[in-house]
């Protein structure tokens, strides 16, 4: 999947060539590049930037100075490369859109990670990423120290509201989960999302399911249905959660929490590849 995704974009930036560097680079030139950063925060995609530069140009040479997932602030040296400037003026901009996003994602899943330090809460994130890059965004979210939800939609079983509303209610959307797994010769866990109080209860009627996603409930709401749910059931908190409020959902005793905003709204590290002459 990685080296897929690596293809793609090869293509789709450079297409019939990199006629810029084609046109003024002589084909046998020899170069040297440094990855500088200009912010501060986790830097994410180390490991890819290498799989990226020797998947078009296995010739070049990497070395790394710092790793995935290490703290980095304003003049860092990263990593350096050597080898054809070509391939290094063809690669830099790859590199770096996936660099500067993933070192954002990692910073940010840091951040709420150290928010919940010494609870026994685990931090997830959500499908709520770019489309055709999730596996690396998801990949940053790990290095920051953050978990993985399921993947996509066919590695896990989620009754979502709209899944509850058009099956009929929360007894016919279990009931035809089962039905169909056991159709299919599937195993999967399931988890389900209860909006309320009243759905909770339909849940652990009927059973069946691993586990209870509390959605928008306020973390008085978690503490006092906690004392309900059998420990049988994984518990995950999700909804509008914030670096302001997450410490009081973790205090709740709730299993998971899901932030969506791990990925969908993060600011990117600022980091360049500079040409170096020595």
């Amino acid at each position: 999947m990685i080296d897929e995704i690596i293809d793609n974009a090869l293509r789709e930036d450079i297409g019939e060539g990199d006629h810029s560097s084609l046109a003024c680079v002589p084909v046998e030139g020899k170069g040297t590049a440094r990855l500088l950063v200009k912010d501060e925060g986790i830097i994410a995609g180390v490991e890819l930037a290498d799989r990226i530069f020797k998947r078009f140009d296995p010739s070049l040479e990497v070395t790394v100075f710092i790793q995935d997932g290490e703290w980095v602030k304003p003049g860092d040296i990263v990593f350096e490369l050597k080898g054809s400037s070509r391939s290094i003026l063809s690669t830099e901009r790859l590199v770096l859109n996936f660099m500067q996003r993933m070192s954002g994602i990692a910073t940010q899943t840091r951040e709420l990670v150290d928010l919940i330090q010494g609870t026994t809460c685990q931090l997830l994130d959500t499908r709520k990423t770019t489309p055709g890059i999730r596996y690396m965004e998801k990949w940053a979210v790990r290095i920051g120290g953050g978990h993985n939800h399921r993947f996509a939609l066919y590695d896990m079983i989620m009754i979502k509201d709209n899944h509850i509303d058009y099956a009929g209610g929360i007894p016919q959307a279990i009931e035809r989960v089962h039905d169909y797994l056991d159709a299919n010769g599937k195993n999967l866990k399931i988890e389900i999302e209860v909006r309320d109080e009243n759905e909770l209860d339909q849940v652990l009627q009927v059973g069946k399911v691993d586990r209870i996603m509390l959605d928008n409930f306020t973390p008085e709401q978690i503490k006092k249905v906690l004392t309900r749910i059998p420990k049988a059931y994984e518990t995950e908190a999700s909804g509008g959660i914030t670096k302001e409020t997450i410490r009081s959902y973790a205090e709740t005793g709730v299993n998971f929490i899901s932030v969506g905003a791990l990925t969908h709204s993060f600011r990117s590290l600022d980091m360049s590849l500079k040409a170096v002459f020595e």
